[in-house]
């Protein structure tokens, strides 16, 4: 797993990354023309002794240097695919350094203190004329809530000072909105600080202080 804890580190990520999809392309570039070559002495190997009742036609003829012709060109373009990937996910390495410091959210219903202040935030999917936050003990029951009151579809952030309810250990939460009665379909996000990005498996990676590890496309937002 590579780590990029600041924007040096992860230039030097990306050129690494160039460099191999340098290296890969000359590698390929020498084995197709190696492919080429073999298949030129095989069919002047074949010319050569080819049965004179029975002469290769320029037909067949044709059509063999199609086919590698059209084989040398999917692997061209195989290859320079492989190699836009490879740059883009240096670039994405790059920029995701930029990140490393801030707050993110993702989906979840746990609470991550940071100096005594958890944070969250709630995807209303309506209007809600009522909407309430309300904080959980690792046994399910409820230690506080917050009433965010009436609110808009749409996404609204919430914090909770965690000194409201002493000693309870890895609180979560859950929402409880309603229209008229009814419940208003929720996701809840979780708030955490990037400490730093990387990459596992050829997959972006981003390392949060509290909640470990996670894939770069799970943050919904950057604060």
């Amino acid at each position: 797993m590579i780590l990029a804890t600041d924007t040096s580190s992860a230039v030097a990520a990306a050129a690494a990354a160039a460099n191999a999809a340098t290296a890969t392309r000359a590698a390929s570039a020498t084995n197709a023309g190696a492919s080429e070559d073999r298949f030129l002495k095989l069919l002047v190997a074949q010319l050569s002794n080819q049965d004179p009742m029975n002469p290769l036609d320029n037909a067949q003829m044709t059509s063999q240097m199609a086919q590698i012709s059209t084989v040398s060109g999917v692997q061209q373009v195989n290859e320079t695919i492989k190699s836009l990937a490879a740059q883009m996910a240096s670039m994405q390495m790059l920029q995701s350094s930029a990140l490393v410091g801030h707050n993110v959210l993702l989906a979840g219903s746990v609470l991550v203190p940071d100096n005594g202040i958890a944070g969250g935030a709630v995807d209303l999917s309506a209007r809600a004329d009522s909407v309430r936050v309300e904080i959980l003990a690792p046994g399910g029951s409820v230690v506080d809530s917050i009433d965010l009151g009436a609110r808009a579809a749409g996404r609204h952030p919430f914090e909770w000072d965690a000194s409201r309810a002493p000693g309870v250990a890895n609180p979560s939460y859950r929402v409880v909105a309603m229209l008229g009665g009814n419940s208003v379909p929720t996701t809840p996000l979780v708030r955490d600080k990037v400490v730093s990005v990387g990459s596992e498996n050829g997959k972006l990676q981003v390392q949060l202080g509290r909640l470990g590890s996670v894939a770069y496309d799970a943050i919904k937002a950057i604060l």
